[in-house]
């Protein structure tokens, strides 16, 4: 069996027409009424983090060796990358056994959207029920506490592929 970690984290977009039209995305989830995280993609901190946990497992490098801006449409959606480290971890022999993922926000509240982030998550990875989400504060400490932005951790375990 193979371990990897993945930690992800993306400010907030600043008030103002950057904003216009963006929503928070974590988990493959847009998330209403919360201000956007500024990222080329749709800075899906979960699904990052739970992607880079995955490749790390896999020794396999990381998100940004594999999807680079230039790879990436602007806005592109992280659950097609997702379905794409995917793909990599099974084509390299793997099977996911299972993904735990850290939401660290101060304000969004997570718990109304956690089962649907499980369900895409675990759907993109073609890996059912192997992904879950939870969510913890920092009690208003440091820039996550102060409503900066969203982090995610992740930790992955993969067991070789019987074929």
């Amino acid at each position: 069996m193979r371990v990897g970690t993945g930690l992800d984290v993306h400010p907030f977009v600043p008030e103002g027409p950057a904003r216009d039209g963006r929503a928070l995305v974590l988990g493959g989830v847009s998330i209403e009424g919360a201000p956007p995280l500024q990222g080329w993609s749709d800075a899906d901190v979960v699904a990052h983090a739970v992607a880079d946990a995955l490749l790390g497992a896999a020794h396999l490098g990381d998100l940004g060796t594999h999807f680079p801006p230039s790879k990436v449409p602007r806005g592109g959606s992280s659950l097609d990358l997702l379905a794409e480290v995917g793909r990599l971890i099974r084509d390299a022999g793997w099977r996911i056994g299972n993904v735990d993922c850290v939401v660290v926000a101060q304000a969004v509240r997570i718990s109304p959207y956690r089962e649907r982030m499980e369900q895409l998550l675990s759907g993109a990875l073609a890996a059912p029920g192997a992904v879950s989400v939870k969510a913890t504060t920092t009690d208003r400490l440091g820039f996550l506490g102060r409503g900066e932005g969203i982090a995610a951790t992740a930790v992955a375990l993969l067991e070789p592929a019987v074929p």
